[in-house]
C-alpha cells in the first residue's frame, strides 16, 4: 500500500458508499436516452428524487419476462420466480423500469451489491458457493426488494434455476449484449476489496464472482481492468493516472476530451448504452474529468442519461475508492432511503475483513 491504513480504510468505505449513492441518484432517470427528457421531467438533478409514473423511452413492454433479451410477457420468471408481483408492469407501454420506488432507493443490481457485502462480512471472506446460496434465497423471496426491472442476466439465471439447473451452472447466457454490459460490474467492488492481497488475487476473485452470473469472455476482459483499477485506487493510486493508463489501451486521450460537453462525449464519442465497450470508456472519462469531486462525477453521470444507474454504480465505486468516504458529502450518504442499514453493513464489512485497518485508523498515530 502506498497510503496509510486510515486512508486505505477510508477508501474502501468510500467505494462501497459510491455504489449505492450513484445508483440511487440515477434511478429516476435510468435509461433516459434523450437528456432533454431529463431536463423536462426533473430539471438538473442534484439530489435524490422518486421516479415519475411514465418513462419516455421505456422498452420494458418488449422485454422478455421468461428469460433474457427482448420478447413477450408470456413467461413468468418475472412475477412468480423473481420480482414477485411485478409481472403486469412489464407489458404496458411507458411504464418506468423502477416504478413505485422512493427517492434514494436502489435498483436491483446495487441491492445485490449490498447482498454481496453482507455475505462476505458474515463469512469473513468471499466464497462463490455461499454467494449463490444467498442470491437464490434473496431473489426468490417475495418482498425482498422493491424493484420492478431485472436485467437479462437475472432473468436467464432464474430461468435455468427454475428448470432445475444447479446454481453454479445457471449463468449460461449467450455471448452478446445480454451479458457483456456494465451491470455485471455492480457487485464486484466488495469482492475485489475483501482482502488486500494484491491486484492479481483481487482480480481472480472478481472474475470468479462475475462467472457466477455472467458467461462472457468480453465482459471478463473488461472486468479484469476494472478490478485492477478499484484495487489500485483503494491502495493509493492516483485517479487520473490510473484511468488514463486504461484509456491508453483503447487509444483514447482523456485529457483531450475534458473541454467538451459530457453529453457529446458520452452519447456520441463512446456511447451511452449498457454495452461494455461503450460504458467502460464513458465511465473512465467521467472519473478523469471530475477526479477532484465525487459529487460532480456522480451527478454528471446521472444528468447525461443513458445507462446511468449501472455505469454510475461502477463509477461511484471508482470515485469513492479515489477520494474516500471522507470525500463524499454527508447529504449523499444520509439521503439514501436505507442509509442507516447501509452504514451498518459497511461497518460490519470492514470490521470483519480489515480489522487491522480499523485498529490502525483508531490509534492516535493514524
Amino acid at each position: 500500500m502506498s497510503c496509510s491504513p486510515a486512508v486505505t480504510l477510508d477508501r474502501i468505505r468510500g467505494a462501497l458508499w459510491g455504489i449505492v449513492i450513484a445508483d440511487a441518484l440515477s434511478m429516476p432517470v435510468h435509461w433516459y436516452y434523450n437528456p432533454n427528457d431529463i431536463r423536462r421531467d426533473y430539471g438538473e438533478i442534484d439530489t435524490y428524487q422518486p421516479p415519475r409514473a411514465r418513462h419516455p423511452s421505456s422498452i420494458m413492454s418488449v422485454s422478455n419476462t421468461g428469460g433474457h433479451g427482448r420478447g413477450g410477457q408470456g413467461g413468468r420468471i418475472i412475477g412468480d420466480v423473481i420480482n414477485h408481483g411485478k409481472h403486469d408492469f412489464w407489458g404496458k407501454s411507458g411504464v418506468h423500469y423502477h416504478q413505485g420506488m422512493k427517492a434514494g432507493e436502489n435498483t436491483l443490481n446495487a441491492i445485490c451489491a449490498r447482498l454481496v457485502t453482507r455475505t462476505i462480512a458474515r463469512d469473513q471472506g468471499y466464497n462463490s458457493t455461499s454467494f449463490l446460496q444467498e442470491y437464490v434465497k434473496f431473489m426468490t423471496t417475495p418482498g425482498s426488494h422493491n424493484d420492478t426491472y431485472a436485467e437479462s442476466f437475472h432473468r436467464d439465471f432464474f430461468k435455468n434455476w427454475a428448470a432445475g439447473v444447479p446454481p453454479e451452472k445457471c449463468a449460461l447466457g449467450t455471448e452478446g449484449h445480454n451479458t457483456a454490459q456494465i451491470g455485471g460490474f455492480v457487485m464486484l467492488p466488495p469482492v475485489i476489496l475483501a482482502k488486500l492481497d494484491g491486484p492479481a488475487a483481487a482480480t481472480e476473485r472478481a472474475l470468479s464472482h462475475l462467472g457466477t452470473t455472467h458467461d462472457s469472455r468480453k465482459l471478463a476482459g473488461y472486468a479484469e481492468q476494472y478490478a485492477q483499477l478499484i484495487y489500485s485506487l483503494a491502495t493509493g493510486a492516483d485517479l487520473r493516472t490510473a484511468t488514463q493508463a486504461l484509456a491508453t489501451r483503447m487509444r483514447v486521450n482523456l485529457a483531450e476530451l475534458v473541454p467538451y460537453d459530457d453529453i457529446r462525449i458520452v452519447h456520441s464519442t463512446f456511447g451511452s448504452a449498457c454495452y461494455i465497450e461503450d460504458s467502460f470508456p464513458s465511465m473512465l472519462y467521467l472519473a478523469y474529468k471530475y477526479a477532484e469531486s465525487f459529487e460532480k462525477a456522480v451527478l454528471a453521470n446521472t444528468n447525461v442519461g443513458g445507462e446511468n444507474c449501472h455505469r454510475g454504480a461502477a463509477l461511484g465505486a471508482v470515485m469513492g475508492a479515489a477520494v474516500g468516504e471522507s470525500g463524499i458529502p454527508d447529504r449523499l450518504k444520509d439521503g439514501l432511503a436505507d442509509s442507516a442499514n447501509i452504514r451498518k453493513e459497511i461497518d460490519a464489512y470492514v470490521s470483519a475483513l480489515h480489522p487491522d485497518l480499523v485498529a490502525a485508523a483508531a490509534s492516535p498515530q493514524a
